[in-house]
């Protein structure tokens, strides 16, 4: 086995932060949180755990990074539901504000310099 082209249950995916390599038990472990927590950020559809071959959920370390933000304003005293709308609103609003600042930049490109 080598850097290049590794093998095993992983297949060179350390690295991947969207490979669903965590346990529900494991994720629920890493985040100080019960199973039902993740399960409820599914039913709420902030995150969508992949299954394995056997139907049990797996979650990757970009899925974490996401409860862990749901969890932080739940420990807040925010219903679960409204965390979960709290973080969907802040990535859509992030993806907007980057959006617009692209779009300014290429804009800023376009247009001829002022004349002096």
């Amino acid at each position: 086995m080598t850097a290049e082209h590794p093998t095993g249950p992983l297949d060179g995916h350390l690295d991947d932060d969207d490979y669903p390599a965590y346990t529900t038990g494991r994720a629920a472990e890493m985040l100080g949180t019960t199973q039902g927590f993740l399960r409820a950020l599914g039913e709420a559809r902030l995150i969508t755990p992949l299954r394995s071959a056997g139907g049990h959920r797996r979650y990757s370390r970009y899925q974490l990074r996401i409860a862990a933000r749901a969890r932080k304003i739940v420990d807040q005293g925010t219903p679960i539901e409204a965390a979960c709308r709290i973080v969907i609103l802040e990535d859509q609003l992030e993806e907007a504000q980057r959006l617009n600042a692209e779009y300014r930049r290429a804009a800023e490109e376009m247009s001829p310099p002022p004349a002096s």
